[in-house]
């Protein structure tokens, strides 16, 4: 007699743990590790005897209170670093916007770490049929291992910005997982440009119907520098959709990028919208951008599900344009690369906040302070 058995009902399965004794030390052939230099972050791995802690300048609606796990948001640890950050944090950033409230300026929060490694927590909470926009800006004058936890209420609209920007000498591991309410809407962007080796982790599910995502990307490695994204969108509810854009450039010999995008279409998430990109530009030799896109869906009954990945070297059409018309080589390269970035920085909720992180990026190409400043009186 054959015996048919139904699939399980979760096809990715992930623990979540807030003790690191439930995770075993990677040793870099896991698949969430396989990319990551492991020898540079081993450090993180194990609890600190002493370790720092990120607490964050003064801005309405935020408050920096003592660490309690049994009020920490919606989110445990997903691995080891993750479990260990939890384990050793002192202190949380609390992010508390109530119902019914509109918050027409960003608030803007300097996370400041303290001793040359520290475990961070932050909390977000945007209540019921509320509005704001939350802007971070990293410390990377030390190594940090932390959470962003989010939590979106109901029919409420969160824009956030995490801002890493610094020297390439520290480490940064990071989860951001965003629980998205009923009708609410979530538009979440990372640049990241600092740092020696940097791992965001973005992720969102959903808490009821009609819900909708955003997460938005830049990033420009150099200098050796390792830059991981991997994101998860989990459907499990129905009606609600999420869109991935990020965008990526790096230079230099032993430069890494590396992005992956997983989406998860649960059997219950009918009628779900979505779609994944990532581009990346290699401006050098001897740099290397991976990008693996994945999508898995447990039903058929969707809107749409799509994902798109692509990495090359400049077009040598558009630089033979803007060459013909007179540009040196150098700038017409600048360019190029500004505007690859422009199309998703464009999307960013608050214009001084995206003119900033241009200005940032031109920074780092080396464009000229006229050049730049022509650029920007054109928008």
């Amino acid at each position: 007699m054959t015996i048919l058995e139904a699939p399980p009902l979760d096809h990715a399965p992930r623990l979540a743990s807030g003790s690191p004794d439930d995770f075993a030390v990677p040793g870099g052939r896991e698949e969430e590790w396989r990319f990551v230099p492991m020898e540079r972050i081993v450090h993180l791995m194990n609890l600190d005897a002493s370790p720092g802690t990120v607490t964050a300048s003064a801005a309405d609606y935020v408050t920096v209170v003592d660490f309690d796990a049994s009020d920490a948001g919606h989110w445990l640890p997903t691995d080891r670093a993750a479990a260990v950050a939890w384990a050793g944090a002192k202190r949380s950033v609390r992010v508390d916007v109530p119902d019914d409230t509109v918050v027409t300026e960003p608030i803007v929060i300097g996370l400041e770490a303290s001793g040359p490694l520290a475990y961070g927590h932050v909390d977000v909470r945007i209540g019921r049929h509320s509005r704001a926009t939350v802007v971070l800006v990293h410390d990377a004058g030390s190594d940090v291992s932390g959470a962003v936890v989010t939590q979106v209420g109901d029919s409420a609209d969160l824009t956030m910005l995490s801002l890493l920007d610094g020297p390439a000498e520290h480490v940064q591991l990071w989860h951001w997982p965003v629980r998205v309410g009923r009708d609410a809407t979530f538009l979440g962007s990372t640049v990241t440009i600092g740092g020696s080796v940097v791992r965001m982790l973005p992720s969102v599910t959903y808490d009821g119907p009609g819900g909708s995502a955003t997460l938005l990307g830049a990033f420009l490695g150099d200098a050796g520098q390792y830059l991981e994204h991997r994101i998860l969108v989990e459907h499990a509810a129905p009606h609600c959709s999420s869109s991935v854009i990020y965008k990526g450039a790096l230079s230099g010999a032993q430069t890494h990028t590396v992005w992956v995008g997983d989406v998860v279409v649960r059997r219950s998430a009918v009628g779900t919208e979505t779609y994944e990109m990532n581009r990346n530009l290699v401006l050098d030799d001897g740099a290397r951008a991976d990008s693996v896109p994945n999508l898995e869906l447990e039903t058929g009954d969707v809107v749409s599900a799509g994902h798109a990945s692509a990495t090359g070297r400049f077009d040598d059409e558009q630089l033979f344009y803007l060459q013909a018309r007179g540009i040196p080589e150098q700038i017409a390269r600048q360019l190029v690369v500004r505007g690859f970035f422009v199309d998703v920085l464009g999307r960013i909720g608050s214009e001084i906040w995206r003119d900033r992180v241009l200005s940032r990026i031109a920074d780092r190409l080396g464009m000229e302070p006229e050049l730049e400043s022509a650029l920007e009186g054109s928008q």
